[in-house]
């Protein structure tokens, strides 16, 4: 007996659903029920069927007859996924996948305050000299790479105003210690969606990092790499690139790039 190919009903309700709610989704204000039909595909008759099973579960709201929009049970799900993903989590296996690659530590962190605060590291032991920050770890802004992404995320009067608190003191003579170094420091970073600290938090290292955005576009977190500063390779910046994208789209944000 031949297996059919053709898609169970209930199959098909679930794809008709998922269009309906897509152009919904589509559309900042409620649509007429035609308007839909034409969009999806569906005719009206079945469209208004499934429509009106969905303004049942809430998935759906009828603000008049005839006119549809999203409804609040699907905010009320989205907010259960959000309390669920956690940075860290999303974070630890690209992280593991980043070292596997450079062979060097890769490192999250996070801002509290002026300082970054490093909350999760991969590294090994047995891949020879590395530079590892300890979790729990902290080190100033304007001296760390993630920390530069979260400066260059405020706007020029808080730059000023943190400068002005921390008195920009540095630790090497690399340290950006001048407000105009560390504002065209700061210009290049939100250009080219990188930072580096080149020997500035320590003699002998230099890191780079990208960031991390959550479903509102908020920098929540930075991805660094740390290394002896004859051994990083400026190939690796893709790479942490593209792995903070990686966690970022795990936490609902969407690149416009």
């Amino acid at each position: 007996m031949q297996k059919s190919n053709a898609r169970t009903p209930s199959i098909q309700v679930l794809e008709r659903s998922f269009a309906l709610l897509d152009v919904l989704a589509a559309q900042p204000e409620s649509l007429a029920l035609k308007l839909i039909s034409e969009r999806t595909g569906l005719h009206p008759s079945t469209a208004h069927r499934i429509l009106n099973d969905l303004v049942a579960g809430r998935f759906v709201d009828r603000p008049q007859a005839g006119t549809y929009r999203l409804g609040m049970r699907l905010l009320e799900l989205g907010n259960l996924v959000k309390a669920r993903l956690d940075v860290r989590d999303a974070a630890f296996d690209p992280m593991r996948e980043l070292h596997k690659l450079t062979h060097q530590a890769v490192n999250l962190s996070v801002r509290q305050g002026d300082e970054i605060v490093y909350i999760e590291r991969a590294y090994s032991e047995r891949s020879g000299m590395q530079v590892v920050r300890a979790v729990g770890g902290r080190a100033p802004l304007h001296l760390t790479s993630v920390g530069k992404l979260f400066l260059a995320s405020d706007d020029r009067d808080r730059v000023r105003a943190y400068a002005s608190r921390t008195g920009l003191a540095g630790h090497t003579r690399n340290s950006l210690t001048q407000l105009t170094a560390l504002e065209r420091e700061l210009d290049k970073v939100r250009a080219r969606g990188i930072a580096r600290d080149d020997e500035e938090l320590e003699i002998g290292v230099r890191c780079m990092a990208a960031g991390i955005y959550d479903d509102g576009g908020r920098l929540v977190a930075g991805l660094s790499i740390s290394a002896p500063a004859d051994r990083i390779e400026e190939a690796w910046i893709d790479r942490v690139k593209a792995t903070a994208r990686q966690i970022s789209a795990a936490l609902g944000h969407r690149d416009k790039t």
